[in-house]
C-alpha cells in the first residue's frame, strides 16, 4: 500500500514493478520513472489486444454519446483540481449534517457512469476482455505506459510523475488482488446469491469507486473524533486515484465514440479498459482499509483528560 504522500515510493515496489515489465530493476540510490520505463519497454503491439479493442469498437461505437462524454470529461478534470481545496476542508461540515463535499467531486462522472450503463458498454466490454490474469495485467501495464495521450491525459489532470508510477504499481504489482474480482459470466453456479443480479465487473469497479467516494461525507462527519489528519491524506489520494481511473475509462468511452481522429489504437483501448478498472479496484479497496476501518492504531488519540470519549456507534 502506498499512503497519501507518494512523494516516496518504497523500493521493493519499485522493484517489483520492474520485474513485471521485464526492465532493470532500480538499484537502492535510484527511483524508476515513467520516462525510463517507456526507453527500456519493448514497443511491439500484442495483437490479441488489437483484436479484443477492435471488437469493443464495432459494438459501441455507435450507441455512445460523444457530446455528453466531450462535456464531461473536463468537468471530470475539474473535480480532480479541487482535490486539494477539499483535503484544506478537513471534515466535511454543517450545521445539520456534512457538507456535500465529496459528494461534487463525483456529480459529472455520475453522468458518464449512467450513460455507460444504459447503452450496454459494461456488459459489452466484459464480454471482449478476459479477466485479471498476471499475463493480461502485464501486457496492459506495457500499453498503458508506452501509451503517450494517457500518460499525457495523467499530467492534465494533475498527476505528476511519481503519482503516475503509483497508478501504474496499482495495475501490475496487484494481480492476486485484482483476480479475486471475477467476470460476472465466469462466477461459479451454486454461489449463495443469484449471478443474475451481479454486474459486470468494470460496471462495480466504477460504480464501487463512485458509492466510496460519494459515502465520505457522512463517512468523516460522523466518525469526526477517529479522524486523523493521516487519515484525511490517504482519502485524498485514494480519491485521487480513482477519479484518475474513472476519467481514463472516460477517455477510453469517448475514443470509441469517435468517428475520426483517433488517439488511441485498439491495442491501447484494450489496455486503458483494462487499467482503469484495475485502478479503481485497488484504490476502492485501499479507502475501505485507509478511512473505514479505523483501528486503535490508526485513530486519533483520546483527549489527554483521560476521560474515556463517546464513540459515534454507542
Amino acid at each position: 500500500m502506498v499512503n497519501g504522500d507518494v512523494t516516496q515510493i518504497p523500493i521493493d515496489q519499485q522493484q517489483e514493478l520492474a520485474t513485471t515489465l521485464g526492465v532493470s530493476r532500480p538499484a537502492n540510490d535510484q527511483e524508476l520513472t515513467i520516462g525510463r520505463l517507456q526507453q527500456q519497454i519493448n514497443g511491439s503491439t500484442d495483437e490479441e489486444f488489437v483484436s479484443m479493442g477492435d471488437a469493443i469498437r464495432s459494438d459501441l461505437s455507435s450507441q455512445l454519446d460523444t457530446t455528453l462524454l466531450e462535456e464531461s470529461l473536463p468537468k471530470i478534470v475539474r473535480q480532480l483540481s479541487r482535490l486539494s481545496e477539499v483535503r484544506e476542508t478537513g471534515i466535511p461540515d454543517g450545521s445539520s449534517g456534512p457538507e456535500n463535499v465529496y459528494r461534487e467531486l463525483v456529480e459529472p462522472a455520475w453522468q458518464v457512469y449512467h450513460h455507460l450503463e444504459a447503452i450496454g458498454f459494461f456488459e459489452s466490454v466484459e464480454a471482449n476482455l478476459p479477466g485479471f490474469t498476471p499475463g493480461h495485467i502485464e501486457t496492459t501495464a506495457r500499453e498503458l505506459i508506452s501509451a503517450e495521450p494517457l500518460i499525457g491525459a495523467l499530467a492534465d489532470c494533475g498527476f505528476d510523475d511519481r503519482e503516475q508510477m503509483v497508478l501504474m504499481m496499482n495495475v501490475a504489482n496487484n494481480d492476486t488482488r485484482l483476480s479475486r474480482w471475477t467476470p460476472t459470466r465466469k462466477i461459479p453456479q451454486g454461489v449463495e446469491f443469484n449471478v443474475d443480479y451481479v454486474p459486470p465487473l468494470h460496471q462495480r469497479a466504477m460504480g464501487g469507486a463512485l458509492l466510496w467516494i460519494q459515502a465520505l461525507d457522512d463517512h468523516l462527519w460522523r466518525k469526526e473524533i477517529l479522524i486523523t489528519e493521516t487519515i484525511l491524506d490517504d482519502v485524498r489520494w485514494d480519491t485521487k486515484a480513482m477519479l484518475g481511473g474513472l476519467y481514463l475509462m472516460a477517455i477510453a468511452a469517448h475514443d470509441i465514440a469517435t468517428e475520426t481522429g483517433k488517439s488511441l489504437t485498439d491495442a491501447q483501448l484494450t489496455a486503458t479498459l483494462t487499467a482503469s478498472t484495475a485502478v479503481m479496484i485497488v484504490n476502492q479497496e485501499e479507502l475501505m482499509q485507509d478511512a473505514f476501518w479505523i483501528t486503535e492504531e490508526k485513530r486519533k488519540p483520546s483527549k489527554a483528560s483521560g476521560r474515556e470519549e463517546e464513540l459515534p456507534w454507542q
